[in-house]
């Protein structure tokens, strides 16, 4: 008997995230493990649709066959309760949780108290509610009141990636990887490099341009108002193969993210064996080993400041880290570990 789920994603499945990242490999996964996979459409506005847009995906959800389990990522999936509880009535349904919705950045307070009772209302009637990082399933049982035993962890998987080469000397190549959006903290990174202009260094920051215009502007305002467009690149959204090339040579990398829920450019990194500058926002601390990486308090740009000058101007720091690091890539789970666990979960269900 054939294996069938329906998955459902708010959005573009091909935009540049890590959560559409994590995704669309693990739907590669199933469908390489025998599951015959639906992709169900939701639309666009999530987390915070409009009237329209909710009864449209909630229409899409009760069109999904009942003879399968729904699993609905969890931008979408904590703000349609009233979905979620009409569909467990007659199918398993799967929350699939990067990270609260309240826990992003730039939300007023109404606005996070209603993604916060929202999303708790609807993870109240999920059979399973998977969680990418042990911090954030910690966060759902003690913020949300999800019972332990509904509760399943699986984080993303990294690929074998060749270790990075540096630039070589001279000139430290610094490299940043997310969307520009307020939780990403990249006016907190800008404030902090503007200290440290008398250090060799330049920085790229990969990343959609197009997700938050006055992030986004604030960013470009930051880098001009402390005239750092020599040094500081935001080229958007690169390619796969620009990526790579961008992590071979690089000698540092640095995120100063307010949260996440696991951090899978952190993961990225250590795959490639880069000594890290980051924060405690989070999942962070659970995902970037102490041996690999400088954390400080998220929000503080003095002391990623300091974090910085010490490692930028201690090469033999740097080399404790990126061999911190080489070592800690070898404890990442795998995407095939990470696609066989969610297989599992699946099993279960049925």
């Amino acid at each position: 008997m054939a294996k069938r789920v329906a998955f459902a994603i708010p959005g573009n499945l091909e935009t540049r995230t890590g959560g559409y990242g994590y995704d669309r490999r693990i739907l590669s996964e199933l469908r390489h493990l025998g599951w015959q996979v639906e992709v169900v459409g939701l639309g666009d506005g999530f987390p915070l649709p409009s009237e329209e847009q909710k009864a449209a995906a909630s229409r899409q959800l009760m069109l999904t066959p009942a003879d399968r389990p729904v699993v609905i990522d969890g931008l979408a999936f904590g703000a349609l309760p009233e979905a979620a509880a009409a569909l467990q009535a007659t199918r398993p349904v799967v929350a699939l949780v990067h990270h609260p919705l309240a826990c992003e950045t730039g939300l007023t307070r109404d606005m996070a108290l209603r993604l916060r009772d929202s999303e708790r209302a609807a993870l109240a009637v999920a059979h399973r509610v998977v969680a990418t990082s042990e911090a954030t399933a910690d966060l759902l049982v003690d913020e949300f009141d999800i019972p332990r035993e509904r509760l399943e962890v699986i984080s993303p998987g990294t690929d074998a990636v060749p270790q990075a080469a540096g630039s070589g000397g001279g000139r430290l190549n610094l490299l940043a990887v997310g969307a520009i959006v307020p939780r990403k903290g990249f006016d907190v990174l800008v404030e902090a490099l503007s200290t440290l202009a008398d250090l060799d260094w330049q920085l790229t920051i990969a990343g959609d341009r197009g997700r938050d215009r006055a992030a986004v502007e604030r960013l470009d305002s930051l880098i001009a108002q402390h005239r750092l467009e020599d040094r500081i690149e935001s080229p958007g959204t690169v390619s796969p193969e620009r990526l790579a090339g961008l992590y071979a040579g690089a000698d540092l990398f640095v995120l100063a993210s307010y949260f996440e829920g696991y951090g899978m450019a952190y993961a990225e990194a250590i795959a490639h064996g880069l000594p890290i500058i980051g924060t405690t926002g989070g999942a962070i601390p659970r995902t970037v080993p102490a041996s690999t990486s400088r954390l400080v308090p998220p929000g503080d740009s003095a002391a990623l400041a300091h974090a910085l000058r010490d490692i930028l101007t201690n090469e033999q720091g740097r080399r404790a880290l990126a061999a911190g690091a080489r070592a800690a890539a070898a404890a990442l789970p795998t995407w095939v570990q990470s696609g066989a666990a969610f297989a599992r979960l699946l099993d279960g269900l049925a």
